[in-house]
């Protein structure tokens, strides 16, 4: 090998370089278009079902980013006032939340409407999915603690606020609303996870 000749380790070297360079850029743009870090998630639940399943990978955006029509002043298209908006298979919003006392990954699921503090839900949910109340005294949050999102996973019988899942979604849990989705993309990263957290 002549002594111009560049050596193995130093082209070895400058790939990995550049393989950073070309990975820093993919992650500069993909922040700059949906202004959240990571830019996606994968879902680890069925409660999407059957619009999105586990495994899957989901794009999320900043919530004040790609405002549909009908957005309110959080940015948030809820699903009654969607007016034909709709993303991920459904009318209004998908979420991405997180109240401060949770321990487990955040929420992924739709935006059904808006609640003010002390408001008295029951009549403008669907009884389907009150888990049986038949009125707002025998329906969990309702009256509403503090005002934020009545939220429910599409594949989900019951409003996360008439379960144990989450009082009214207050604006400053939500981390991010979704995009779009590709299918099974989301099983790398969850087996990823899995070994990060020892299981």
């Amino acid at each position: 090998m002549s002594a111009d000749s560049p050596s193995s380790t130093r082209l070895f070297l400058n790939d990995v370089a550049q393989t950073l360079v070309i990975l820093a850029v993919i992650a500069a743009v993909l922040f700059t278009v949906t202004g959240v870090w990571p830019p996606m998630v994968a879902v680890e639940s069925g409660s999407m079902e059957p619009h999105l399943e586990r495994s899957d990978l989901v794009l999320i955006t900043d919530e004040g980013r790609f405002a549909g029509p009908a957005a309110d002043t959080n940015d948030v298209v809820t699903a009654n006032a969607s007016e034909g908006y709709g993303r991920i298979g459904g009318h209004g919003d998908v979420i991405v939340y997180k109240q401060p006392s949770r321990t487990d990954s955040p929420i992924i699921h739709r935006a059904v409407f808006h609640v003010e503090k002390g408001e008295n839900w029951y009549g403008e949910a669907n009884k389907s999915y009150v888990l049986g109340a038949d009125s707002c005294s025998e329906l969990r949050n309702c009256p509403a603690p503090h005002a934020g999102y009545i939220t429910r996973g599409d594949n989900n019988d019951y409003y996360d606020q008439a379960h144990t899942i989450a009082p009214p979604v207050k604006p400053d849990w939500i981390r991010a609303k979704a995009q779009f989705h590709i299918p099974y993309l989301g099983s790398v990263r969850l087996e990823l996870q899995k070994l990060a957290a020892g299981r």
